[in-house]
């Protein structure tokens, strides 16, 4: 019983760690483009509002995503309370591995809100 506990500790922390980190990216981003912390990627660091776009994009879209992924997360280890060690074991993997899934899918949208609103060089679309 105490690994179903954990797993699901383990299994939540994804989650948590996108809620977390789109609340810190809607209210808090970097205030300079770094290679270190935020949302970075080649079209991201192109100037300041290409910054600022992509962090409030990737905040509001991994809050979304992180709350959504919570539910079934717990869902799915709702039937495995009495299961084997090794059954939850594999549930955990699998959650997991599904989660870090969507974490990295979670670029493409942005990505895409990118090339949307902005040129190549950085500057923004006329509507």
């Amino acid at each position: 019983m105490w690994f179903w506990w954990f797993m699901l500790a383990c299994d939540m922390l994804i989650p948590a760690l996108m809620i977390g980190f789109g609340i810190l990216m809607l209210k808090n981003p970097p205030k300079k483009i770094n290679g270190t912390f935020g949302y970075r990627t080649a079209m991201s660091m192109k100037n300041m509002d290409t910054w600022n776009f992509a962090h409030d994009y990737a905040g509001r879209l991994w809050w979304r995503v992180g709350l959504i992924l919570a539910v079934p997360s717990v869902i799915a280890h709702s039937p495995f309370y009495n299961a084997s060690e090794d059954a939850i074991g594999i549930l955990g993997l699998i959650v997991t591995t599904i989660q870090c899934v969507v974490l990295v899918a979670s670029i493409f949208p942005v990505e895409k809100a990118l090339d949307k609103a902005f040129n190549k060089d950085g500057t923004r679309k006329e509507k």
